[in-house]
């Protein structure tokens, strides 16, 4: 299984060692589209129509600038359960 077979499906920020990363009932999630974190899941429950609109600047050390560097998501027109790429930034 390659990286991303083995990451697709899974929340962003789900412990690697958990034995359930997967979607987790009464959730809410927007699937990340492109870039470094290609089908993972990030939770929006708790997030107000404002913050769903701005986006996600999430950590990741896989992204071009490796540890310590972020990736950017935001939402795809039309369709607020899916947050495209936008880039990577230190």
């Amino acid at each position: 299984m390659d990286e991303q077979q083995f990451m697709r499906g899974r929340v962003y920020g789900a412990d690697h060692d958990d034995p359930d990363p997967g979607p987790r009932p009464g959730h809410e999630y927007a699937e990340l589209v492109g870039g470094p974190l290609d089908g993972l899941l990030l939770d929006v429950t708790d997030w107000t129509a404002h913050e769903r609109r701005e986006g996600a600047v999430l950590p990741t050390e896989i992204g071009a600038y490796g540890p310590g560097g972020h990736t950017l998501y935001g939402p795809r027109p039309g369709d607020e359960r899916r947050f495209d790429w936008h880039g990577d930034a230190p």
